[in-house]
Parts: C-alpha cells; structure tokens; sequence
C-alpha cells in the first residue's frame, strides 16, 4: 500500500495472519499461477524458519463466472465439476513443495458470512439491489476507492454497473456483490441459494472478504495474490471489507509479478500455455520447476524458458550430488579449513538476510553456491574436516528448509503425472523418451547396475559397457567415482 519495504510482524495476535487468494478451479493450474503461490510458499517457510508463527489462509474458488460456465457446458452440478480440479491443484501444490495453509476455505461453505458483509453495507446504503434482484456495491461513496492500485477514478459515474466477476483493467463501475438467480445461455438456471438477499450467488470479490475475515478477523497483517489480482479483485476486496468495518482491511500487501514464457506472454493461442502436468509429459522434473520459478525474486517480471528449465536441472543435480558427498563422510576429524568455514558463515548470514530484504530468492541461492563451490574445493584438496562438514549440513538444511528441493522425488512425481496421463486418455502426450525412461524401475536399475559392477570385475567389458549404453539410452547415468558407482535420472 504504501509502496515501500516494511517491516512485517504480527499485530495483536501471536501468529502472523495472512491471506493469498487461491485457486479458482475451473481447469488445471498453469505455470503461471503456481509461480506466485511458490514465493507464497518461500514467505510462510522464511518465516516459521525465523521463529514466527503463521496462520495462514488459503481460499478456493468454486463458484464464479467461469465454473459456471464451463459446469453447464460439460452438463455437471459444480460441486462435482470443481472436485475434479480442486483434486488436481492440491496434487500439483504437494508435487511442487508447495506447504498447505492452515486453513483452505471453499467459497460455497461461506455463503452465510457473505450474506451478512452484504447486509451490513446495505444497512450503510453502500449496497444497493438493482431492478433484477443483484446487489452491488456503491463505488461512489468509498473517497478511498484506487489506493491500492493507485488508479485515479475521478468522475466516476454513480449507478453505472458491471455485473461480470472480470472486467477491464480501468473500468471503474459499481461491482456485483450478489447476482440474482437467472437462465444461463443454454436455458439452464444457475446454481443459487435462497438468502435474505434473494435467490443468488455470490460475486468473486465478496467471496474473499468474507473468508479472509471470518478466519482472520476484519483486519489481519498480509494479503497476497498475483499482480493481476490488485485491480479490480483486491481494491474491491478492500472497498467493501473497510466499508464495513470501518477497519484497514490488511496491513500489507504481496503481489507476485507477471510470468512470460519465452519472452511472451503466456496463452494457449501462441501455443505457450503451460500447467504442470504438460511440463512433467515433456520430461521436465517436478523440482526443476520450482527452483526455476523461485530463481527470480517475485517483485520481478520472470521471463520463464526451457533453457533454463535446463539450467535448473543441472543446478540441482550440482546441489544433491554435494549433498550425498557430504552425507557420505569419511571426511578427516582433524583441524577445521578455515576458508571453508569462513565461507560456511557468510553463506549462511547472506542467505538469511537475502530473503529478509524483500524475499530476494537470486541472491539467497547464490550464496549457498558460493558455500558449495568453496566445500567441494576443500573436499577435492583433502582438506575439509568433519566439523567442517557439519556447518555445512546445518546451513544447507536452512537453505532446504525455504527452497525444498534436495529431497529426490522426481521419478515418482513424472510416474504419477504419467499415470494420470493415461487415466485421462492423455498418455499420447507424454514424450517417447520419457515413456522409455520411466520404463525401468529404480530397483530395476540398481540391478542393472550391480550386474554392471560385477561384470567388470570379471573383466567382461563387452558387458559392461552393453549396461551403460542401455541404462543411458532410458535417461540413466552412470557415475564411477572413488567412493562408488552412483546413478541418476536425467
């Protein structure tokens, strides 16, 4: 709101209370929506990390305008329209280290708390019910109207109407709070509920108000969302939240920004438009995805490309390969390597101070980049220590901790994806190579890979190498080292 860097601490409760809008679940989620509830995802962590506690809500979105739309035209009630999707985006949340909230709201569970915001600012001639039985909000009498956004409305025209959840971005209209029940354009009536406002349903903004301060009070510390979310969504749910309670609403505000894909702007006509599902068919791993997304700070425009989807890859490949070679051991129990330790130290005062200055992921990882480059150094030169290695187990938990991405499962998460492709007559999606890929179980390829070994202490090359050219043929690399033959998953 206020458009500088503030600091952040809970007021009058213990918990730091936030809200984010959540999905609306009409279809999958893409990219795109998944980028701001990741750096949603870094905030809650950070914070927990640093001793805070969270009470964080989350809502879901299952009725509005395109639900509706789109439940008539597959002829099926919403409710079971909606499942379907809601199903899918808490399965690609957990897929992408994605925490749940304390608290995940649907809209349609709320309709009563609604019903009464509506009611108190009808009670203050703020809402208004129009000749068709909806009620709107009066923009005219909120002087506030445009804070958020910074937009100017003068010369708004009182009792000019917009009754459509979305509209443009300037257009400044008394919004719909509650939509009278009517036809659809197939002649089917729209899913309502019998109020005392009338026969209806809610409009979009409505519904977050009345969630977020049902479960957070009429005012809390943090509201998030996606930049495009902060006109008109999030100036309406500021103009009718502190109409009726006289209240500011949040004290701050979150707004993750745009993601292009390619340099464009990301939408199914340019052929760009991708949910999580299509990235993990194409082969691309499930962590890959979201160190990417992470890897701009969120007040930054992301500019999101398969070269670095690559770049990603490779980046965690370098971060679990050192941590397997930490976790290992065998390290000297003699004298520490200071510049290794000195390293660890900074390491960790710049990661933390990174993400307390604004969530600044780049410079976050970077740091632990600089601690890994320094502790492989050591541990080629025969100087790294076990209490070396130590404080840097410590400090890459921390790092963990908010980037989540050590942990390895990928081949499992692309299984999933691939046996979800099949269930929904998609299998013909997923790349060949992929398919060839994941044909070979992890037990599979540890068998493979002990035939390998035994085979070359029989001297039977020929073998061998007949091994490595199928395991690499199905995505599989092999890795002798002094400590052993290890493998992975391209």
């Amino acid at each position: 709101m206020s458009g500088k860097i503030e600091t952040l601490a809970p007021v009058g409760a213990p918990a730091l209370r936030m809200y984010c809008c959540g999905p609306t679940v009409y279809d999958y989620g893409h990219i795109g929506n998944f980028r701001t509830f990741l750096h949603v995802d870094v905030l809650r962590r950070f914070l927990r990390q640093q001793g805070m506690a969270i009470d964080h809500v989350m809502n879901v979105t299952d009725v509005d305008d395109k639900i509706i739309r789109n439940a008539l035209a597959a002829g099926k009630p919403i409710a079971e329209y909606t499942a379907r999707f809601e199903k899918a985006f808490f399965e690609d949340m957990a897929a992408l280290g994605i925490e749940r909230p304390e608290h995940l709201p649907r809209a349609t569970e709320h309709i009563p708390e609604m019903v009464t915001l509506i009611e108190q600012l009808a009670a203050k001639d703020i809402a208004y019910r129009a000749e068709d039985g909806s009620w709107y909000f009066r923009i005219a009498r909120d002087p506030d109207y445009g804070k958020l956004s910074k937009k100017d409305f003068e010369g708004i025209e009182d009792g000019a109407r917009v009754d459509v959840d979305e509209y443009e971005k300037d257009a400044a209209r008394d919004f719909a709070l509650w939509k009278a029940v009517k036809e659809s354009a197939e002649g089917v009536p729209e899913p309502s509920w019998e109020t005392p406002l009338g026969a209806g349903r809610p409009g979009w903004h409505i519904e977050c108000s009345a969630m977020a301060t049902a479960l957070l009070g009429e005012s809390f510390d943090l509201h998030a969302g996606g930049e495009d979310l902060m006109f008109p969504h999030h100036e309406n749910e500021i103009a009718q939240s502190e109409s009726a309670s006289g209240r500011t609403f949040a004290r701050h505000w979150m707004h993750v920004r745009f993601l292009l894909v390619e340099g464009r702007k990301m939408s199914k006509s340019e052929g760009n438009f991708y949910t999580l599902r299509d990235l993990l068919l194409k082969g691309h791993r499930a962590s890959a995805i979201r160190y990417l997304l992470l890897s701009v700070p969120y007040r930054h425009q992301m500019n999101f490309t398969f070269e670095g989807l690559a770049g990603a890859t490779n980046a965690i490949d370098r971060l679990r390969t050192f941590y397997q070679r930490m976790l290992r051991g065998g390290f000297a129990a003699g004298t520490e390597d200071a510049a290794v330790a000195a390293a660890t130290a900074k390491a960790e005062r710049e990661f933390t101070a990174a993400l307390a200055n604004d969530l600044n992921t780049a410079e976050a990882a970077a740091a632990i980049s600089e601690m890994v480059r320094a502790a492989n150094s050591a541990a080629d030169a025969g100087t790294l220590a076990s209490v070396n290695v130590t404080e840097v187990l410590r400090v890459l938990e921390l790092f963990d901790g908010v980037f989540a991405v050590l942990e390895d499962r990928d081949a499992e998460l692309t299984r999933a994806a691939l046996a979800w492709a099949e269930a929904e007559g998609r299998g013909d999606e997923a790349t060949a190579e992929l398919v060839a890929r994941m044909g070979l179980s992890d037990a599979e390829i540890e068998a493979l890979v002990a035939e390998r070994t035994q085979v070359k202490k029989a001297r039977n090359f020929a073998r061998a190498d007949a091994i490595r050219v199928e395991l690499t043929s199905k995505g599989v690399v092999i890795e002798d080292s002094k400590d052993g033959v290890r493998w992975k998953r391209k």
